[in-house]
């Protein structure tokens, strides 16, 4: 099944349907028998501090170390007042099995911390509205001083489960999210402070969880099953055409990048037009240079490839091009510079539009570090502007859609270098042009270009280039339709 994401509200709604059915109790139980099982697995031996805040997350705290306890381990507990009725339950449990809970207080916990061997951080949880007060901020900068590793109970303590911002909050080498994501396990600086993240989704209903998401992480086994599955007696007329519109002086190479992705991917015939000397990147592309782009579409006529991609290094005519384009009505991938705000209300329901964070903000009006700070507002909201689907690049990228986000999964940090939109946009119309559905060929394209990039980081390691991506597409796309995934075991979801 999916994964999900949650915000701080939609976790919480999820919770209250459980205490009305009167399964809470349950699901905090799993929760923390979760957490003890992952501390057995990662961090085996030595004694393990926990500290527990008053509310439901230091609850799933007391549960595991009761767990722990129970298994043998030596467990140390400092615990805030409880002020949830299951955590004060759940302390009641831990003592009645011998495990004290000591008042937290900074003395105390600073000795603590000293003779663990994993910090178990139970303080707060999604509910958090930043900033943190006293003696809280004590604690956190004790925590990060710590030279023992920290495991984080659903979030880092001191993180906005809504923002990809993170100010004074934990830094945890590990979180174990509980029933789905959190935007802030997904995104930029309180990504980082979450460390390697966990999943474990607990037994409540599907039906529940996913009425409240906010966004879906689709599997690698249902992206495998969206991609289009090749016929023996297939040809080259029978894969799809692409066409892609771009180059000018100075900027020809990211055209070249997306004729050459469209390829990898699976596209039959790939012709690229330009006004500009094209680099035959690989001989089985078309190249056809036009002396200008009025005499390109005049030679168009009412020629029309199966997708078209449009704006790679396509100059100051690109949103007059792109424009044309649209009037085609046909399954159209737009990126770099016909990302231009003057195309608002010219998009059509088969569009594609690829904008990184910095064409996003622009196309919003808005600045970089505003629209990253809430990236699946962004894209939603350029959804709603632009019309069609969105795919809002980013470490990971967001698909927005009528109705919906997705998130993707994987990726490499090697693959930010220049030339990757590109490939992708090449990527993404070869998957139109083989006649996917627009949404499913977005969110499908953008976790094969992740796995590639995953693959090509094993190849060749940290600095990655776009054609050392594109390389390991069709290794890619066995991986995602394949029963088994090769690798899978070695890949650690660090978002």
């Amino acid at each position: 099944m999916p994964q999900y994401v949650l915000t701080a509200a939609q976790a919480s709604a999820v919770d209250q349907q459980l205490q009305r059915a009167g399964l809470l109790d349950l699901a905090m139980e799993e929760a923390g028998s979760a957490v003890a099982r992952l501390v057995q697995q990662q961090y085996p031996a030595g004694r393990v501090l926990f500290l527990a805040g008053g509310g439901a997350n230091g609850g799933d705290a007391l549960v595991a170390a009761r767990h722990l306890h129970v298994q043998g381990r030596e467990v140390e507990v400092l615990a805030l007042p409880a002020r949830h009725r299951l955590t004060q339950l759940n302390r009641r449990r831990l003592q009645a099995v011998g495990v004290a809970c000591r008042p937290l207080k900074a003395a105390a916990a600073q000795r603590s911390v000293e003779a663990a061997a994993l910090l178990v951080d139970g303080l707060l949880g999604t509910g958090f509205t930043p900033p943190l007060r006293a003696p809280l901020d004590t604690l956190v900068h004790i925590i990060n001083a710590a030279s023992c590793p920290v495991l984080s109970i659903d979030i880092p303590s001191g993180i906005d489960a809504h923002s990809a911002e993170a100010g004074l909050a934990v830094q945890a080498q590990h979180t174990v999210s509980l029933m789905g994501w959190k935007p802030a396990l997904l995104f930029g600086e309180s990504a980082a402070r979450a460390g390697a993240v966990t999943l474990v989704p607990l037994t409540v209903p599907a039906a529940w969880v996913q009425a409240q998401a906010l966004a879906v992480r689709p599997t690698d086994a249902e992206v495998g099953a969206m991609l289009p599955a090749r016929r023996n007696d297939a040809h080259k007329g029978t894969a799809g055409h692409v066409w892609v519109l771009g180059g000018h002086p100075g900027t020809v190479g990211a055209a070249a990048l997306t004729a050459a992705g469209a390829l990898r991917t699976g596209s039959g015939l790939v012709t690229v037009h330009s006004v500009a000397e094209i680099p035959l990147v690989m001989p089985e592309l078309m190249v056809h240079r036009h002396s200008v782009w009025d005499a390109a579409f005049r030679a168009f006529g009412d020629r029309r490839p199966d997708a078209v991609a449009v704006g790679m290094g396509l100059g100051p005519d690109a949103a007059h091009i792109a424009r044309r384009v649209l009037s085609w009505n046909i399954p159209t991938v737009l990126d770099a510079d016909a990302l231009q705000p003057e195309l608002i209300g010219h998009g059509h329901d088969s569009c594609l539009w690829t904008p990184h964070p910095g064409e996003a903000a622009r196309l919003l009006r808005t600045s970089t570090p505003e629209l990253t700070r809430y990236p699946l507002e962004a894209a939603r909201a350029l959804q709603e502007q632009l019309g069609g689907v969105v795919v809002l690049k980013g470490g990971p990228s967001v698909v927005a859609y009528s109705g919906g986000l997705s998130v993707a999964q994987g990726g490499h940090p090697g693959m930010a270098s220049a030339g990757m939109g590109d490939t992708l946009s090449g990527i993404l119309a070869s998957l139109l042009g083989q006649g996917m559905d627009v949404v499913q060929a977005a969110v499908a394209g953008v976790r094969l270009h992740a796995r590639a990039g995953e693959r090509a980081g094993q190849l060749h390691g940290y600095g990655l280039s776009a054609t050392d991506v594109a390389s390991q597409l069709g290794a890619a796309w066995t991986d995602l339709t394949s029963e088994t995934h090769p690798t899978r075991e070695r890949l650690s979801f660090r978002v």
